[in-house]
């Protein structure tokens, strides 16, 4: 028989998981607080635990330390409501098997149980990397409590402590390098350095230098040795942005310093031994750069050990709100400024708009808005989003819903008697064209290029899709 422990201060939550778990070859034991917990895991020795975080006495994070300590191989499942992205990234990090959000589904809750017991029983057991401490207030932490973002978090949290290559990808204005930056913090060189360079920003010329230093009479003007970010980051991490951008020369140099952890400067002849962990980011398809010709494929192997990919904001609008305050205090602390917070109309504003320069956008229109306030409330006509677009914002998604004429009508009125004066006589057969090419189009963005998820979003067929992505040149 299986024993879970259940170390759970909600009777409700522990009185609902007893009589779901009743079963023949399971049996569930229950403690209400964290104080004795670890002696009750080394008499008990539970095939798995189901652990809260914020409990009486000793905390889920103390009892994860002590399991770690005692090197206790058992799974470990948190359950908690206390939803943030640093309590997912440390309890992954301190071993636990998963994280899993409150309210939750039984049934899901039930499947992880199954899982992790079946890797148990086939010898397998979540390893216990990181070191201890508790979760800290980053200055560039990453916000938000999306579903998307935790699971970030969580792979933060597993990943960060191992020396593996992670490629982060996304739009630009997502936060890769926050994720980064998250990785290198939680990892065993989170006291070395971090060193980031933007590939895109630099010619090739500069960015090899960048990348590798150069002896000195290496090219004129080159009077004396240049160390590169590949030195002078040794034994931290090297975050490459935007590495779609980096020629194929430098690239295969790159590869090297994966594969052999050596480099040469430029005009040396001397293999470096160099210890660095790469972080490599992009918002290009690497895929689409390999069939082109412009990206290595076995760099992108070896870059790809681990991938994460950012969604867009428009696709977590739930975090909206909550970045929206972490950059209103940002922002009236640095400019020193008393603000109260933003309006509900601000609120709905921001909801609305689709964001397409992600968060660095968001934190554009929150900087803005605290410096063109007068005190009080932000309101809508602070952000400089609302007097661009306030068109399109002043109308109601919720209210209009499917009525896709009305929200057409909407937009269009304000333009169409400039679209009439300009008739040649065919503007019916423009505006079907242009429509259509419009839908085909964002919904292939919406859907990062792939074409399953698009033609059911669309509800077309394949042939379809295909037929009108050549039809417009959307490749």
């Amino acid at each position: 028989m299986k024993q879970i422990l259940l170390i759970e201060d909600d009777p409700k939550i522990c009185e609902s998981l007893n009589n779901y778990f009743v079963s023949e070859s399971l049996k569930l034991h229950t403690l209400s607080e964290g104080n004795g917990a670890l002696e009750t895991i080394s008499q008990l020795k539970p095939d798995l635990i189901l652990l809260d975080i914020n409990l009486p006495g000793m905390s889920g994070f103390e009892i994860l330390k002590g399991i770690k300590e005692k090197e206790l191989k058992i799974p470990v499942i948190v359950i908690t409501g206390f939803i943030s992205t640093e309590a997912a990234i440390e309890t992954m990090k301190q071993g636990a098997y998963e994280f899993v959000t409150k309210p939750f589904q039984l049934e899901k809750l039930a499947r992880i149980v199954d899982k992790a017991l079946q890797e148990k029983k086939g010898g397998g057991d979540s390893s216990n990397f990181g070191r201890d401490g508790k979760p800290e207030e980053e200055e560039d932490s990453i916000v938000g409590k999306s579903p998307e973002i935790v699971e970030i978090a969580k792979l933060i949290g597993q990943v960060a402590p191992t020396n593996a290559a992670v490629l982060i990808m996304g739009e630009s204005g997502t936060g890769k390098e926050l994720v980064a930056r998250a990785i290198h913090r939680n990892s065993l060189r989170k006291d070395k350095p971090f060193l980031s360079v933007n590939c895109a920003a630099l010619p090739e010329a500069l960015l090899e230098s960048e990348l590798f230093g150069y002896e000195k009479g290496a090219f004129t003007g080159a009077y004396q040795r240049k160390l590169g970010k590949f030195d002078q980051g040794d034994k931290g991490t090297i975050f490459l942005d935007e590495i779609a951008d980096m020629s194929l020369m430098t690239q295969s140099k790159v590869l090297r310093v994966l594969q052999e952890q050596e480099f040469e400067r430029v005009g040396g002849n001397q293999s470096i031994k160099v210890d660095v962990r790469i972080i490599a980011a992009t918002n290009k398809s690497l895929v689409n750069c390999i069939k082109e010709g412009n990206f290595r494929v076995d760099l992108f192997y070896r870059l790809k050990v681990v991938s994460v990919y950012l969604p867009p904001l428009r696709e977590r609008k739930s975090d909206i709100p909550l970045l929206a305050e972490y950059f209103l205090k940002k922002y009236t602390r640095l400019i020193g400024k008393r603000v109260e917070g933003i309006s509900n109309d601000g609120i709905k504003i921001l909801l609305k708009y689709p964001w397409p320069g992600n968060v660095r956008e968001l934190e554009n229109n929150i900087h803005t808005a605290v410096v063109m306030s007068k005190g009080g409330m932000l309101m809508p006509d602070h952000f400089p989003i609302y007097s661009e677009n306030k068109e399109k914002l002043d109308i109601d998604f919720d209210k209009i819903k499917k009525d896709y004429h009305k929200l057409l009508s909407q937009i269009l009125e304000p333009i169409f008697p400039k679209i009439l004066a300009n008739s040649d006589g065919q503007i019916y057969d423009h505006l079907e064209e242009a429509l259509e090419r419009t839908v085909f189009d964002l919904s292939l963005k919406h859907c990062q290029g792939n074409q399953v998820k698009t033609s059911e979003l669309l509800g077309v067929s394949r042939n379809t899709l295909r037929d009108r992505m050549k039809k417009f040149g959307l490749f």
